[in-house]
């Protein structure tokens, strides 16, 4: 691989981005960094109808949340012209100025036309053809009858635009040939010419389309690969023809397969994550939750990604980024769609959570525990609060569910528990394993294990009849981890005072 790499992602701030788009940036970002070469963000905004206010942010918050920053690219949403590296602008509005002379080149070299044809006359032909049940396509079949400056003198052309009409430049697509494309992750593709239209290149608003601006940006910013979603391949045979039309060397091309419903039919979207209950972007966008907020870690997130429509080819599920770097590669892209399984990605954020040290999620937790109104307890206890619970847990917000009963008594005790633990003889037997507890000096979990368990059987009773009562009283319910472990960080006072007042309430 002679030329250097040169990799970009390039959004539309029309909204928040999903993460198929995501899933984009990681693999361009991979690639980049697999070869020592460069990602660049650039922002496809030439349709300034649909640009949303904070869209811009919000794709570089996303990519900088993921770890994949850019290389180069617009060094502030919000400052005009403020570029890292030297092929900017890095957004398209502000590169408006360059398209329309590329698009005149095409004309003079007669692979481009002027087209005057009002958008009535356009509807007109196309509810003709649907009335005959064809479908309407501009192009070698047709262009010679309609409004456009194939069939016009040089001279009425200019008079039409020196008038002030409006018009838009279109691709001369010729009839006939064959193309023949390459593809990285789809081999060999063959297009018959005749089927295609003739695209818009340059729009009556004196914008670009993205065919025409993203074939010029990426030959001008020196892009190596143009690696992008499978929604593109129809364009592939006009920007290879652009790009033949320019008589410039076109970058090599891979597509990126779909990522597909947890059904497996059609293409993830943002009410599947509605209706199953997981994000689809990010991070959140107005009432949309994204990952971030929903818990996630950001190598969790990277992690399941990567292995959305990539195989390393080994078994191997659990990768850092430099591992996902070192190990990636198109030829093992796959050419059909990747079904998102919301269940895995949770297990991926399990998988992270347990290699996290506990001082790190003792941090987040006390997020939490603020939140609860807890604000006075201490990091170390919530430590060893965090490595009791932390292997039942996905998220971080799953600790309180997990261990409430660390912070707060219980004030209640589950309904068929009681029913189940509490027997006409278990007051008495608290009220006697409480007069014991009281008198064990060495409160450490290895102690208390000790002597409650010597006390039960010196008292000739089942274990049955005192630990899960035992539990109930202290926890509120059969869940948590090991009793005496239990016991032994909120302490003997706390652990009496808890069997107390069950004892008083269950009476």
């Amino acid at each position: 691989m002679t030329q250097k790499v040169r990799v970009r992602f390039a959004p539309s701030p029309t909204g928040p981005l999903h993460i198929g788009g995501v899933r984009t940036a990681l693999f361009n970002y991979l690639f980049a960094k697999k070869h020592k070469g460069d990602f660049i963000l650039r922002i496809e905004d030439t349709d300034q109808n649909r640009f949303v206010e904070g869209a811009e942010q919000y794709i570089v918050d996303s990519l900088n949340w993921c770890g994949i920053p850019f290389d180069e690219g617009p060094s502030s949403p919000t400052a005009k012209g403020n570029t890292l590296g030297k092929y900017g602008p890095y957004r398209q509005s502000e590169r408006k100025h360059l398209y329309k002379k590329f698009a005149l080149d095409l004309i003079e070299k007669g692979k481009a036309y002027y087209a005057f044809d009002t958008a009535k006359k356009l509807d007109f032909h196309r509810n003709d053809h649907e009335k005959k049940g064809k479908t309407f396509i501009y192009n070698w079949h047709n262009r010679l009858k309609l409004d456009n400056s194939l069939s016009m003198t040089p001279e009425e052309v200019q008079r039409r635009i020196d008038a002030g009409e409006e018009y838009v430049i279109r691709f001369l697509t010729p009839p006939d040939e064959k193309l023949h494309l390459k593809d990285i992750i789809r081999g060999d593709i063959e297009i018959d010419t005749n089927t295609l239209d003739d695209k818009v290149l340059f729009k009556s608003d004196g914008m670009p389309t993205y065919h025409l601006a993203n074939i010029v940006d990426d030959h001008l910013m020196e892009i190596s690969h143009v690696i992008r979603g499978e929604e593109w391949l129809p364009s592939l045979a006009l920007h290879q023809q652009l790009y033949d039309a320019f008589g410039w060397q076109a970058p090599q091309f891979a597509h990126l397969p779909l990522i597909m419903k947890p059904v497996g039919k059609g293409k993830l979207s943002k009410r599947d994550g509605e209706k199953g209950g997981f994000p689809v972007f990010p991070l959140s966008w107005n009432e949309s939750v994204g990952y971030r907020e929903a818990g996630y870690f950001p190598e969790a997130v990277v992690n399941f990604l990567a292995l959305l429509g990539w195989n390393p080819g080994t078994e191997q599920e659990l990768f850092t980024l430099e591992e996902l770097v070192d190990s990636f590669s198109l030829e093992r892209v796959n050419k059909s769609g990747a079904r998102f399984d919301p269940d895995k990605t949770r297990w991926y954020n399990q998988q992270y959570m347990h290699q996290k040290d506990d001082a790190t999620l003792a941090e987040a937790f006390q997020l939490h525990l603020k939140e609860k109104g807890i604000t006075s307890t201490s990091n170390d206890y919530v430590q060893k609060v965090v490595s009791l619970i932390k292997d039942r847990a996905t998220f971080v917000s799953d600790f309180w569910e997990l261990g409430d009963y660390f912070f707060v008594a219980p004030t209640k005790y589950q309904e068929k528990a009681v029913k189940k633990q509490w027997k006409d003889d278990t007051q008495e037997i608290m009220q006697n394993l409480a007069s014991f507890i009281d008198g064990i000096a060495d409160f450490s979990s290895e102690n208390v294990e000790l002597e409650v368990k010597k006390w039960i059987s010196e008292k000739e009773l089942s274990f049955g009849k005192v630990m899960p009562p035992l539990r109930l009283v202290l926890v509120g319910d059969m869940k948590g981890p090991h009793i005496f472990d239990i016991m032994a960080l909120i302490g003997k006072e706390e652990s009496l005072e808890r069997i107390n007042k069950a004892i008083s309430a269950l009476a």
